[in-house]
């Protein structure tokens, strides 16, 4: 493809944002950054994406430049264009691995992700009041059975969806290291899922992600420390 210069619209927040980042990364594409709050989208957010979301990936090219909406449409493109495949070898593998994708991406995200972020992240940061203790002991208690689930996965394969790192191995982390910015993931209860993530976020792809800030919150010591 010609040469292009890429700008990814990106929230820490965000776990398709997180995900499109560490593919890039795992791709060894470089990319800016642009910090956009979906919850409050600008108008340059809205005429790019009218749904608000992000991530959007931006691509300026010779020929003029290109807008990428959605994680799924991302990480598709970024594997038809770029070597390195980041959806396994064979078709089951990359069935397998479009599976778990969803599973983290709507499951893990409706039980877990969404309930801590939005209760101990966005009311805080819009000013939308106490936070539901409800529904984060309910988040709290989902996420063990994602945690046993991880762990029951890479005691039979070495990745998630099979010999390789894939998508669903970034998507899961993705999920797993904003819930470990805001101090939710009881790494110490779940041996393999620890011993996956360890490995994961050791790799040179997740830099970028545990260099994130967010405003008005401190991340645990353990968060950016590969030997945690």
């Amino acid at each position: 493809m010609p040469s292009a210069s890429y700008r990814l619209i990106y929230h820490p927040l965000s776990s398709e944002s997180r995900r499109i980042r560490l593919a890039l990364a795992e791709k060894g594409i470089s990319c800016a950054i642009q910090i956009e709050k979906p919850w409050d989208p600008s108008p340059e957010l809205l005429e790019m994406n009218p749904a608000g979301d992000v991530p959007v990936l931006i691509l300026t090219q010779n020929d003029g430049v290109q807008i990428l909406c959605d994680g799924g449409a991302i990480g598709e493109y970024l594997e038809e264009t770029h070597t390195g495949s980041l959806l396994g070898k064979t078709p089951l593998e990359r069935a397998e691995t479009r599976r778990l994708i969803g599973w983290f991406e709507r499951k893990m995200a409706r039980e877990v992700t969404d309930l801590l972020v939005g209760e101990k992240a966005l009311r805080r940061l819009c000013g939308w009041g106490e936070p539901d203790s409800a529904r984060i002991r309910a988040a709290c208690a989902n996420i063990r059975v994602h945690l046993d689930y991880i762990g029951w996965l890479t005691e039979r394969r070495n990745w998630l969806a099979g010999d390789v790192l894939t998508l669903a191995d970034l998507a899961a982390g993705a999920h797993l290291s904003i819930i470990d910015y805001l101090g939710d993931v009881p790494w110490d209860s779940f041996p393999l899922a620890k011993e996956w993530y360890a490995r994961l976020k050791s790799r040179p792809s997740f830099r970028g992600i545990l260099s994130d800030t967010i405003a008005g919150f401190v991340p645990p010591p353990h968060y950016a420390d590969l030997d945690f």
